[in-house]
């Protein structure tokens, strides 16, 4: 599942607070003024007109970014922007030079009025490479879908990111905008969003098509859910009903509230994978845009529910704790922060935890997640490259350890939660952190990169100053045997294992069938002999269970494992006989234990001491 990230910042709803604030702003200096008119599809391409505001200088340059917060890589959207034009108040052309891929300079700039130019959406420009990551991109389906990263769509005037924007929509008849944005004025044909600065708008994702959305009401909090399926088989209210559980046991991990009054989750299902040829989401503080392949529905609220425990606690951090660099973010040259353990391994700490929290995981699986964690990072990263640095030259040098940021980042965030909780008998956590760090700089605050592990020195002890240094600034491992240790869990790097057999051949899907196939045979141990499975058969009982993709781990990971070497197992396949048709067929054997050699292996000690006890109890919120 790879997902990557936004991290912009700053409010996003539009409070009368705000709006007055807004409009004392226009009265200084005037706003952008945008029109994208959704019911003149041309090509495949919207026009965008910008209505100017003031300007005292002679010349002007227009930038769309070249990189934007979270991607972690080049996107250059001016390279989907042509037709270019500036006309004085008259409508007079005025001299335009584009400098390179993403500016123009615009002479006479006293005299500018207007600008247009027209968009080719990402998702099916004609590219053979650096294709746009699609929920970081952008569709244009006339009468069908339009997905609008405004980044995509809407620039700035060098050295004017700070002044406010007018977004106009002007939509077909019984399209609907779905975005964390509260609309100031909506017609059946148009909608108007008032937004305080360029990097609020391009926080800002809409998605507009004929609705299918559902509103969940979490504490005081809306949550919007919003689907786009071109074949109709995805719905918003399955989703909805799925990520119910998790949003709520997120709300009581947070205190209770949300600090988020609409949230909006945007989902678009396409028929088949897009030009980047991957699929996952992309966050914003208030809101995440997904891009996920169309699947039966209980795996996919499966899958997004997965998903979306991460996205959604991105309203904590870097939303409430950000660096300068995050804060005021170049979409040119940006200088990339440091704490990229923070931004993305806390936050996918958060995710998982929470669950066993809450009591949406046992142990077992909660442990299995951790076990992942730790395989993934030393198995595909390099694990004693100092994770500050790797964050800080990762959009070039680094660019291929990224993904660790989900794996040995959420590590960080375990081991710093333990040693926490430690300090303080279990009532401190790294929740509690969190919160404290969020109340020391807030949404309209930003921390400066070098000063932050000492903030947090000074706001919890010394000896974290120390471990920074040491792991996370420093090439040293995290020390996870010796913090598994304290909460009663043997961590083993390598160790032997008996578990029961499912017959050790390669399992395959059948699309067509929507089952789990034997895809090989080659490396198929003596059980699956014993049973005789066969290339292409289906798997379609478990003792009379149906399988399916959804159950398939549960039977082989439980019901499988908690049956007794020699018991009676009866697995029943389609297999298509001579004349070529599928029959049902019951392999019958007997449960067989196999030892294997395993990695990173995490179990209960059973001699835990009361101390080890009762401080694992504090951090999975469980019995002693």
């Amino acid at each position: 599942m790879l997902i990557k990230k936004s991290i912009l910042l700053l409010s996003l709803g539009l409070s009368l607070t705000l709006t007055g604030h807004v409009a004392a702003q226009q009265t200084a200096a005037g706003k952008y003024n945008f029109t994208l008119d959704l019911t003149q599809v041309k090509d495949d391409k919207v026009q965008v007109t910008l209505q100017v505001p003031q300007l005292k200088q002679s010349e002007v340059t227009y930038i769309m970014p070249k990189i934007v917060p979270g991607t972690y890589s080049v996107s250059d959207f001016g390279r989907f922007i042509t037709d270019f034009k500036a006309f004085d108040k008259n409508g007079k052309a005025l001299a335009v030079e584009q400098l390179d891929t993403n500016r123009w300079k615009i002479g006479n700039a006293t005299n500018l009025s207007k600008i247009t130019y027209w968009v080719d959406d990402t998702f099916d420009a004609d590219m053979s490479e650096n294709a746009i990551f699609e929920p970081g991109g952008t569709n244009i389906e006339a009468g069908k879908n339009f997905l609008i990263n405004t980044f995509g769509f809407v620039g700035y005037f060098d050295g004017m990111k700070q002044i406010p924007y007018e977004l106009n929509v002007t939509k077909p008849e019984g399209f609907y905008g779905s975005t964390p944005l509260v609309a100031t004025s909506s017609t059946a044909t148009s909608d108007k969003y008032l937004v305080p600065n360029y990097m609020d708008l391009a926080d800002s994702p809409l998605m507009y098509n004929r609705p299918d959305t559902t509103v969940l009401k979490i504490g005081k909090a809306d949550v919007l859910v919003s689907v786009y399926s071109p074949s109709g088989r995805v719905t918003s209210k399955p989703i909805a009903d799925n990520v119910r559980d998790i949003l709520d046991a997120q709300r009581k991990y947070l205190g209770g509230t949300l600090p988020v009054d609409k949230y909006a989750f945007l989902i678009y299902v396409p028929e088949r994978v897009g030009k980047s040829g991957s699929y996952g989401a992309l966050e914003h503080s208030y809101s995440s845009v997904y891009f996920l392949p169309e699947m039966p529905a209980e795996q996919f609220s499966s899958t997004i529910k997965d998903v979306a425990a991460h996205e959604f606690f991105h309203i904590v951090t870097p939303l409430n704790i950000h660096s300068e660099e995050i804060g005021n973010f170049d979409f040119i040259d940006p200088k990339m922060s440091k704490h990229l353990w923070l931004y993305e391994g806390v936050t996918e700490y958060f995710a998982s935890h929470v669950q066993v929290y809450e009591n949406l995981y046992d142990l077992d699986t909660y442990l299995g997640k951790l076990r992942e964690y730790i395989a993934t990072s030393r198995m595909y990263y390099n694990d004693t490259l100092p994770f500050t640095e790797m964050s800080a030259l990762v959009l070039d040098k680094y660019e291929k350890e990224y993904g660790n940021v989900y794996q040995k980042g959420a590590l960080i965030g375990l081991v710093l939660d333990i040693n926490l909780r430690e300090q303080s008998q279990g009532k401190y956590s790294l929740r509690d952190l969190m919160l404290d760090l969020s109340k020391t700089y807030g949404k309209e605050n930003s921390f400066k990169d070098d000063e932050l592990f000492d903030k947090i020195a000074e706001l919890t002890s010394p000896e974290l100053r120390t471990f920074f240094a040491k792991h996370v600034e420093g090439s040293e491992p995290l020390p996870l045997e010796e913090t598994f240790r304290k909460v009663g869990i043997t961590y083993q790097p390598v160790a032997n294992e008996s578990i029961n057999s499912y017959g050790g051949f390669t399992p395959g899907f059948d699309r067509e069938a929507n089952k789990i196939i034997v895809a090989e045979i080659d490396d198929m141990d003596a059980f699956g002999k014993q049973m005789g499975f066969q290339v292409n058969d289906q798997l379609l009982k478990f003792n009379g269970t149906d399988i399916t993709t959804e159950n398939i781990r549960e039977l082989i990971g439980e019901r499988l494992q908690q049956m007794k070497p020699g018991e009676k197992i009866t697995i029943t396949v389609g297999r298509k006989n001579a004349k070529g048709k599928l029959k049902e067929k019951k392999l019958k054997g007997k449960v067989t234990a196999i030892e294997q050699q395993a990695v990173h292996v995490l179990t209960p000690d059973p001699n835990a001491t009361e101390q080890q006890k009762a401080l694992r109890a504090a951090w999975l919120n469980s019995e002693v």
